[in-house]
């Protein structure tokens, strides 16, 4: 009988001892791909320039604080609408990104709502007195169904991810209001491409020959400010345009470029 119950206290103990075994080695692969997936995702470059739950690195442009009629819903950074266009809310204005950048990819979403109108600003500077939008090149995001500015300018340069009233977006893939696009700005070396719904629908050459003769031709032609987009240093914000109208944009995520 010592002998029946030794044996089976031994086969216990060396059950125990396999599984003790199994487990840490599961526990050391589990930890081993945690630490690969932190590498790679290190690895991949991309900075979140929104969290998700507040307005960390966020300000209003010209000002240190936010404006209150930018709120954050389901995740998404919101412009609550004034309905007076650029004459703004009470307390809205323009938002920036606090730390200037020069070589970059940029990758967001966005949606508006009905007849909605805002824009993605990059490389802007801040001047005293001076609206963003009069250094900075923008990413129009608008209702392209709804909004006059779809039929305004030229060649529909104010349709949704075009270089607003400058390059038209080719092709115009935006989907209606109330549905999530996705929108990229890619700067480097002066080379300016736009993405909208994984398609490239712009390209453009800062401070070239050719930029200085669009520029001139256009409404920015007395804008030195703009036609000298990133100042002294080639570098500048990106900006959240308030136009009026409710829009959401979300997953802001920023890769520097060398």
């Amino acid at each position: 009988m010592k002998k029946v119950i030794y044996l089976f206290s031994l086969l216990f103990m060396t059950g125990m001892l396999f599984v003790s075994c199994t487990n840490t080695n599961k526990q050391s692969s589990d930890a081993d791909a945690t630490d690969s997936t932190e590498v790679a995702a290190a690895d991949e470059g991309w900075i979140d320039l929104f969290n998700g739950k507040d307005f960390t690195g966020w300000r209003g442009y010209n000002r240190s604080d936010m404006p209150t009629a930018w709120t954050i819903e389901d995740g998404a950074i919101k412009i609550n609408g004034s309905g007076m266009g650029e004459a703004g809310a009470k307390d809205g204005g323009d938002i920036i990104y606090d730390q200037k950048f020069k070589n970059f990819e940029l990758t967001f979403e966005w949606k508006v709502s009905e007849g909605g109108n805002s824009g993605v600003f990059y490389l802007g500077q801040e001047v005293e007195g001076k609206p963003l939008y009069e250094s900075a090149p923008e990413y129009q995001i608008l209702d392209n169904e709804r909004h006059p500015d779809a039929r305004l300018g030229k060649d529909n340069n104010r349709q949704s991810a075009s270089l607003y009233d400058l390059v038209p977006a080719v092709p115009q893939n935006s989907k209606p209001a109330g549905e999530w696009n996705t929108g990229g700005i890619l700067v480097y070396r002066g080379t300016v491409i736009h993405s909208q719904n994984g398609e490239n629908v712009v390209e453009y050459h800062l401070w070239t020959d050719d930029w200085k003769a669009m520029v001139a031709d256009s409404k920015f032609k007395d804008w030195s400010n703009f036609l000298n987009t990133g100042g002294e240093n080639q570098e500048g914000f990106i900006g959240l345009q308030d136009h009026g109208d409710d829009v959401w944009y979300r997953n802001i995520k920023l890769k520097i470029l060398d």
